[in-house]
């Protein structure tokens, strides 16, 4: 029973939401997101999902893209919101 009820609660809570700069750090680089799309090797609109904070990247993914920028998973993926300073 325990497992069932955690298992619900799990599953009616969102996960907690990651911001990035890709967007800002893609720009400076004058890449589009296609050209970023091919570096890390997924489709164009799965870099705009992840500018807009609608996808959490997998951890692959997340180094990949870091990698393809020159950067740190750190200096890109963050708990809290750098634009507004909330969390």
């Amino acid at each position: 029973m325990l497992c069932s009820i955690y298992a619900t609660w799990m599953s009616r809570n969102s996960e907690e939401p990651v911001f990035n700069q890709i967007e800002q750090i893609r720009t400076a680089k004058g890449l589009s997101r296609q050209e970023l799309a091919d570096l890390v090797g997924v489709h164009y609109q799965t870099i705009g999902y992840l500018e807009r904070g609608e996808y959490s990247p997998s951890l692959v993914l997340a180094l990949r893209i870091a990698k393809a920028l020159n950067k740190e998973v750190s200096e890109l993926f963050s708990l809290t919101d750098q634009k507004k300073g909330k969390k």
